[in-house]
């Protein structure tokens, strides 16, 4: 049977993870269909035909699907998924939020967070903030899984050339309506797709100091931003520059961690980045046991310095 993957979009372009869940797919093997539901999305159904190894794209077409609402999306995910072997989605927020309702509407276990693929029913997945890996078999007639995009290599997004077929939308369930959304605009990468990120942690001291030391290096290194909980917490950046097991995973080429001790939730999110740069005072912090490179010392000259050396 063919396995369905649930592209995450804006309705003009598909979002980072969509092509790493295809690549999970092509390894379950099987004929791959992408469903693209949203409102006015043409555009994102024509990049998902493009992707290579996609066989057909099923586009609901809706204005209630607008918002990717889950309550929508799942009843439409559920009413085709018996035509399927596996329901696939990236682990972003959308893929978690979507996927636990078609699971119980199901009456299936969701496989989350899966990084590796043994056979069409077992999978690898972390446990215990990524210092341990699970392997998973399942029995269930439908397998509906959540994928790290970390844990596989993008398939080309261009080259594919598969069938476009309009299917009919489900009911608006009519329980919850986006009512606005106020959206983090920059010129910089965006995070989870960044190949170099640099990251700041309680060490920066405020926001102020965040901004004023690491927007100069990440202009040199054209990175995206990043930051630990601490950060996050302490109101230095918004919530969407959080890396970690409670915010984005990474695994860029470069990933420069400035002033974080390294606490595991933070280490879950970014250990499996390329080259892994710590800057800290501190000697003895767990951040240096996952770094390639580590300088010990006052990040506000440190950094600077670096920058400079650019």
């Amino acid at each position: 049977m063919p396995i369905l993957v649930i592209a995450d979009h804006d309705n003009q372009h598909l979002k980072p993870g969509v092509t790493n869940t295809i690549a999970a797919a092509q390894k379950i093997g099987g004929d791959i269909h992408v469903l693209v539901a949203g409102s006015g999305c043409a555009a994102a159904a024509t990049a998902a035909a493009a992707v290579a190894g996609v066989a057909k794209v099923l586009v609901a077409d809706a204005a209630h699907y607008a918002g990717g609402l889950p309550e929508n999306l799942a009843p439409l995910v559920v009413g085709i998924a018996k035509n399927y072997s596996h329901v696939l989605a990236s682990a972003s927020a959308s893929g978690k939020n979507v996927l636990p309702r078609v699971a119980a509407l199901l009456d299936v276990a969701q496989i989350s967070d899966i990084v590796g693929v043994e056979s069409p029913d077992t999978f690898v997945r972390p446990i215990y903030a990524g210092n341990a890996f699970a392997t998973v078999k399942s029995a269930d007639a439908i397998k509906v899984i959540t994928v790290r995009s970390t844990g596989f290599d993008s398939v080309a997004a261009t080259g594919g050339s598969g069938a476009v077929e309009n299917i009919a939308a489900a009911a608006d369930a009519g329980t919850s309506k986006v009512l606005g959304q106020e959206l983090t605009k920059s010129d910089r990468p965006e995070l989870a797709a960044a190949k170099r990120i640099v990251s700041g942690g309680r060490g920066m001291g405020d926001g102020d100091k965040y901004r004023a030391v690491l927007e100069p290096l990440a202009d040199k290194l054209g990175a995206a931003l990043g930051a630990s909980r601490a950060a996050v917490d302490a109101g230095f950046v918004p919530n969407d520059y959080q890396v970690g097991q409670t915010g984005k995973i990474v695994a860029p080429e470069l990933y420069i961690a400035v002033g974080i001790s390294g606490a595991i939730q933070h280490l879950a999110g970014m250990k499996d980045s390329k080259v892994i740069v710590a800057i800290n005072k501190d000697p003895e912090a767990p951040i240096f046991q996952v770094a390639d490179y580590g300088l010990v010392g006052d990040l506000f000259t440190l950094v600077p310095e670096l920058t400079n050396a650019l």
